[in-house]
């Protein structure tokens, strides 16, 4: 729960737990790089540079902070070491704003009238993505919504089983057709479960397989207009699941799965494990689609709602 607009103590704690390994990465190189030097000059530029690029923020992205940096030192003509950190926390809280990233709290959907919140979720295998539904629905549960789960993911057996316990520990409803079955099928009859129980919200898990672009984009599309049959303009969300331990690689799967089906959401997962978590504002940058959710630990309550200002509060504390 939200306490008067801000995170509550515990999520903060927990974000910044996630983000340690990131922090103690990042600026144990800035603080090496301006050892002896009292003002930013292009030696300190350079070198952070390198840093950011080495945390995963990007090429393009450190570049366009670089950029924002010197533009800073030029009219500042001035500006001290010292002060490095507070530009370099400014400039990318500029960046999340441009890229509408909001600065969300809590676990909403939009209200309808007559037919739940469906959201496709998508992302290979191995990124998290049945453990990010569950923890979803965990949390879309505890904000009192009637949440269905659809396994569309029919072309691993071992990802409706896990979809169908983590639905079971959640205590939400589930519709599986177990291994090899159409997914456009289930998808079809979770919708209609779905309406008829009234419920709030539908996930739907998909198959994560990107060896051919070609199919993949002929089976999300394929889903997509099953669910419209059902409900007019579903999916509402479409959302991507990233590993973000695995830095730039999840920026591929980013471009590639954008180009298989209209992504508008990310949720990255793994910030906990890595010192990678300049990810997340790389992908956002380039991407120019919102971080929703971010996963900062094993537990049930660690994906948390992206929230720009409390990332970067979190990331420069």
């Amino acid at each position: 729960m939200a306490f008067f607009g801000l995170f509550s103590k515990e999520k903060k704690e927990t974000l910044d737990k996630g983000l340690e390994k990131t922090k103690q990465s990042f600026f144990s190189k800035i603080a090496r790089s301006i050892v002896g030097k009292s003002k930013v000059d292009s030696d300190v530029l350079d070198n952070l540079e390198e840093i950011l690029i080495s945390s995963d923020v990007g090429v393009e992205t450190t570049l366009k902070i670089i950029e924002r940096i010197e533009k800073r030192v030029s009219k500042d003509k001035v500006l001290g070491t010292n002060e490095l950190n507070s530009v370099l926390r400014d400039e990318i809280g500029f960046l999340l704003s441009e890229n509408n990233s909001n600065d969300n709290i809590e676990f909403d959907v939009p209200k309808y009238e007559g037919h739940p919140h469906v959201i496709m979720v998508v992302g290979v295998n191995g990124v998290g993505k049945t453990t990010t539904i569950g923890k979803l629905a965990h949390q879309f549960k505890k904000a009192n919504k009637k949440v269905v789960l659809g396994a569309a993911d029919t072309f691993r057996a071992a990802a409706v089983d896990q979809l169908i316990i983590w639905a079971e520990r959640v205590g939400v409803e589930i519709v599986h057709q177990g291994m090899g079955a159409d997914p456009a099928a289930v998808a079809f009859d979770t919708l209609q479960s779905a309406v008829s129980q009234k419920a709030d919200v539908v996930i739907i898990d998909t198959a994560g397989r990107l060896h051919n672009k070609i199919n993949l984009m002929n089976e999300l599309s394929k889903i997509k207009r099953v669910m419209e049959k059902v409900i007019p303009g579903a999916p509402h969300e479409i959302l991507l699941v990233l590993d973000g331990s695995t830095g730039q690689n999840a920026y591929e799967q980013a471009k590639q799965f954008s180009l298989a089906t209209d992504i508008n959401a990310l949720a990255i997962t793994k910030l906990d494990g890595t010192a990678k978590g300049g990810v997340v504002i790389g992908i956002s940058d380039q991407m120019k689609i919102p971080v929703k959710y971010i996963g900062v630990g094993e537990g049930i309550e660690d994906l948390q709602v992206f929230n720009k200002t409390e990332f970067v509060d979190s990331l420069f504390s």
